[in-house]
Order: structure tokens, then C-alpha cells, then sequence
């Protein structure tokens, strides 16, 4: 009985020292579950912090983003409002080379035509400024023998003319001298 009593009494103490070593071994882990629970709960904070940052950042994610299409989509209207004045103009100024490259051309053949016409009137002009010269000098020609002729004809007239006068002045003498004497006899007869 002794011995079944200290057998027992080992058994409890050994039970009391195992029970005293998972008592600690409990304090330990609840200590340790103590600060993981601090740790965790912690964690859930910061989560539920980063969570919040996190919905507030995507908030204003979308927000930019929304602001950024609707930024995009005002630039993309406003090019193609741009790229349709430019296309427009492009077109009129299109238009106008076309116009002006006519035009051109009208005035090239224009140009040439008139060209064609000066060189025409040119010769023309050339020719009867020839056949005028040319007429000129005939004229010339015959108004110099004709000046000619009419300085022979005056030498021939002033030499004419010079006879005539010194047969006058012989007249004129022989008439003096013959009423001269007629006179000197008249007088003896009177």
C-alpha cells in the first residue's frame, strides 16, 4: 500500500510538474497568441488603412482616368475639328493652284500668241520700213536729179538772162547814141 501510495504520490507529483510544464507551456503560447492577436490585429489595421488608401487611390484613379478621356476625347474632337478646317482649306488652296495653274497656262498660250502676232508685225513692219526706205531713196534720188535738172535749168535761165540784159544795155546804148545824133540834128535845125 506504501509502496502503491508513494507510486501514486510520484505519479502526482509527476502529473503536478507535467501539468505545471504545459501551464507554462500555455502561458507561453497564450503570451505569444497575445501578441500574435496584437500583431494580427495590427495588421487587420494597417489592412483596413492600405484598404482605405487603396480605395481612395483607385477613387482617384478613376477620376483621373475619366478626366483624362474626357481631356483626350475634347483634344481628339478638337484635331478633328482642326484636321477638317485644314482638309477644307487644303481643298481651297487646291482649287486655287488648279485655278492659277489654268491661268497660267491661258497666259502662256496668250504669251506665245502675242509673240506669234509681234514677230508678224515685226517683219511686216520691217518690210514696209524697207519698201518706205527704199521709196525714200527713189524719192530722194529723183528730187536730187530733179534739183539737179532745175540748177541746169536756172544756170541756162541766169545765163539766158544775162544775154538778155547785156543786148537790153547794147539797145539801150545804140538808142542813146542814135537819138543822140537825131538830137544834135534836130538842134542844128532849129
Amino acid at each position: 500500500g506504501v509502496f502503491m501510495y508513494n507510486h501514486l504520490q510520484q505519479k502526482v507529483r509527476n502529473a503536478e510538474a507535467l501539468a505545471q510544464k504545459y501551464k507554462q507551456q500555455q502561458e507561453a503560447l497564450s503570451a505569444q497568441l497575445q501578441v500574435v492577436y496584437e500583431h494580427r490585429s495590427r495588421l487587420e489595421r494597417s489592412l483596413q488603412k492600405e484598404r482605405g488608401e487603396h480605395k481612395k487611390t483607385k477613387e482617384d484613379f478613376l477620376v483621373y482616368k475619366l478626366e483624362a478621356q474626357e481631356a483626350l476625347n475634347k483634344e481628339k474632337q478638337d484635331s478633328m475639328n482642326r484636321y477638317g478646317a485644314l482638309s477644307s482649306q487644303h481643298k481651297i488652296l487646291k482649287n486655287q493652284h488648279e485655278d492659277v495653274k489654268k491661268q497660267l497656262l491661258d497666259l502662256q498660250l496668250q504669251h506665245n500668241s502675242l509673240k506669234l502676232e509681234h514677230r508678224k508685225t515685226l517683219e511686216t513692219h520691217n518690210q514696209k520700213y524697207a519698201q518706205l526706205q527704199q521709196e525714200k531713196d527713189s524719192e530722194v534720188t529723183n528730187l536730187q536729179d530733179t534739183v539737179f535738172k532745175l540748177r541746169e535749168e536756172s544756170k541756162l535761165l541766169r545765163k539766158a538772162h544775162q544775154e538778155v540784159h547785156s543786148q537790153l544795155l547794147n539797145a539801150q546804148v545804140t538808142n542813146k547814141e542814135v537819138f543822140g545824133h537825131m538830137g544834135q540834128s534836130l538842134t542844128g535845125v532849129w
